[in-house]
């Protein structure tokens, strides 16, 4: 899974699209899906043998006490009534020593017996179910929520956050509640329907066959509505996806959202796909109460023919009143599970559908992954080559083309140009979150993939434009940059970054649980908290992709500070607007449409007098006389 998976590459052109995959048609056509699902949860459910084995004992012992439970009913009208009345002619066996008052409390008792002894088979089969499928689908969940982390940001890009939630959340608990309600239960009712036809056919034939007449009625039926009900638990899929996507993009948008006055057009937005899913919801339970209500009519019709002929076999002497009890009781309960199924086929229709959708994202091959042989990095040393490196996110649409260059370790590289020049792809490659289509990327001399994922990203740190943090403590947030960072390791790193003055004055201090996405500190508090996220692991190599953005004068001068605090002698890149700090650089490389157009220090470019020129001068209000003069290095940002 994830990140340590190796698979062979989609071919070119061959990419599927997850979110557009076909959907099964009808239950008939969802039944291979379920079994597609049902044989890739199989590895994880057979470690549970003992428990299925252990369930599967209780499962037929129930099945079998369930086909004794009639027999106590046909023993008393056979053997007590008949001989309380004298009545004849019935063969004498075994139980006749006993006298009818005995053998009617006999029989009662028994029937106590039977259906305790069913119940309690039935409770540990139950039991036993239950915890296999919430084991097995525990564990699919917690393997899908990490699949989903080590999928490529070209997935992420495509899909709809709330909609993985809901694949995570909703579809699992679906496919967990039917697995546990219908789908394992199914099975002894399946192998308790077989026993009671073939008891059936044992006590008459004719009869047995003249009640199986209204099974191909029924089998008509349940095709044609489970066609539409498959239809309509499809829909609902897709729609309460979309529900949970429109839901989650203004949530974590709200503040865009309120600045532009877009609630009420969300607001319409969600109560118009509210609507939707509300009419197929109730269509769904329509259709499912039309198949159930049908299966009772053809259960009646089925009972009654049973009754009528039966009755006559009996009044001619051909079938004992106890056998005809025996057989209507073993109707009805062979009808049970028939009806359970006409219940179950919305339910096993919306779990075919979750499982497929689990099983997409399951099946997806992240585009960036470790490759066959790849191993752990060395420590580097922080060179960085990128060799003739080219990259499209969109084919036929480079971003990069033929990029070259090379820094020494502990030298800086600035990266400047216009947005959407290709300067934080550039930096996304570095760090692997995307593969270039030609050339290579190289860390002291060796191509970054030929290092497992896990092992670069852990050399390397970054301080981004909008820095995340998490719905946890100060300290955690921190420490997210080194798992197993000490109590002293995370203040120090706060103080490096200047924030161990601003930290302490929080109500709890370090144990200061910020609110999510780290709203509850200030934009310039944030950054100097994700520069102690990045200080903490001491990586050979930063990255600073517009870590001032932003940013009023004080709080910039104080994020300053904090970068000039990383002088570790890491290697670092540093992606800026402002020319002034870009000035600081070993080596600056303006960017534009996807290629270095301009190259060099800044005096260098300053006296080529090209477009980094230009662009100074602007910034400096046309004041050149700034530029004729080094500027002074900023320790972190210069070697």
């Amino acid at each position: 899974m994830g990140g340590a998976k190796t698979c062979e590459p989609t071919p070119a052109g061959g990419r599927r699209n997850f979110l557009s995959m076909s959907r099964p048609q009808s239950f008939k056509e969802s039944i291979p899906g379920l079994w597609r699902v049902l044989r890739h949860f199989w590895p994880e459910t057979r470690k549970h043998y003992w428990l299925i084995l252990g369930s599967l004992l209780a499962l037929l012992l129930e099945v079998l006490f369930r086909l004794l439970e009639p027999w106590p009913l046909k023993m008393v009208f056979d053997r007590v009534i008949h001989r309380m009345h004298g009545a004849h002619g019935y063969k004498v066996t075994f139980v006749d020593i006993f006298d009818p008052v005995t053998l009617l409390a006999g029989m009662a008792v028994l029937t106590v017996l039977l259906t305790a002894l069913r119940a309690l088979a039935g409770y540990w089969t139950t039991v036993g179910f239950a915890k296999i499928g919430s084991r097995v689908l525990a564990k699919v969940r917690a393997q899908l929520y990490r699949h989903l982390q080590y999928l490529s940001l070209s997935f992420h890009a495509k899909a709809r956050a709330g909609d993985l939630v809901i694949r995570v959340i909703n579809d699992i608990s679906l496919l967990q509640d039917v697995v546990v309600t219908a789908v394992l239960p199914g099975l002894g009712k399946t192998l308790s329907l077989a026993g009671m036809i073939g008891l059936m056919f044992w006590l008459n034939w004719r009869l047995t066959l003249l009640a199986l007449s209204v099974f191909p009625l029924f089998w008509l039926r349940t095709m044609t509505m489970s066609k539409k009900i498959n239809e309509v638990a499809r829909l609902q899929r897709k729609r309460e996806g979309a529900m949970a996507a429109t839901a989650s993009e203004a949530i974590n948008a709200i503040k865009t959202v309120q600045a532009l006055s877009l609630e009420t057009a969300f607001e319409r937005q969600f109560s118009s796909q509210n609507e939707k899913n509300l009419k197929q919801d109730v269509k769904a339970r329509r259709l499912a109460a039309g198949l159930e209500r049908s299966v009772d009519l053809l259960t009646a019709i089925s009972g009654a023919l049973v009754l009528y002929y039966g009755t006559r076999l009996v009044l001619r002497g051909e079938l004992t009143a106890g056998s005809l009890l025996v057989f209507l009781a073993y109707l009805k309960n062979a009808f049970r599970p028939i009806q359970e199924f006409a219940k179950y086929t919305a339910r096993l229709s919306k779990a075919a559908a979750g499982g497929e959708r689990v099983l997409d994202v399951l099946q997806h091959v992240p585009d960036v992954r470790d490759l066959p042989g790849a191993v752990p990095a060395p420590a580097f040393r922080g060179e960085v080559h990128f060799e003739d490196v080219s990259f499209a996110y969109d084919a036929g649409r480079e971003t990069l083309s033929k990029i070259n260059f090379k820094i020494d370790p502990g030298q800086t590289i600035a990266l400047v140009g216009a947005s959407g020049s290709g300067k934080s792809t550039l930096m996304s490659l570095l760090l692997r979150l995307y593969d270039p289509q030609t050339g290579r990327v190289l860390i002291d001399g060796r191509d970054i993939r030929g290092f497992t994922l896990e092992s670069l990203r852990a050399q390397i740190s970054a301080v981004l434009q909008d820095n995340l943090l998490f719905a946890a403590s100060v300290r955690e947030n921190i420490a997210h940059g080194l798992p197993d960072a000490t109590p002293d390791a995370v203040i120090a790193a706060a103080r490096l970054a200047n924030a161990h003055h601003f930290i302490e004055a929080l109500p709890l201090g370090y144990d200061t649980v910020l609110g999510e996405r780290g709203v509850t500190v200030s934009q310039g508090q944030r950054q100097r908290l994700a520069i102690a996220r990045a200080a903490i692991r001491q990586a050979p190599i930063l990255i600073l992709d517009e870590p001032m953005t932003g940013l009023d004068k004080q709080n910039e001068q104080a994020v300053l500070q904090s970068l000039a605090r990383l002088d570790y002698g890491c290697t670092t890149f540093l992606i800026t607007h402002d020319l002034r700090h870009a000035a600081r650089a070993n080596l600056i490389l303006v960017l534009d449409a996807g290629g270095v157009v301009e190259r060099g220090t800044h005096h260098q470019l300053w006296q080529a007098n090209g477009r980094y020129a230009a662009l100074y001068r602007l910034q400096m209000g046309g004041h050149t006389e700034a530029a004729d003069t080094p500027l002074e290095p900023v320790a972190g940002l210069a070697s």
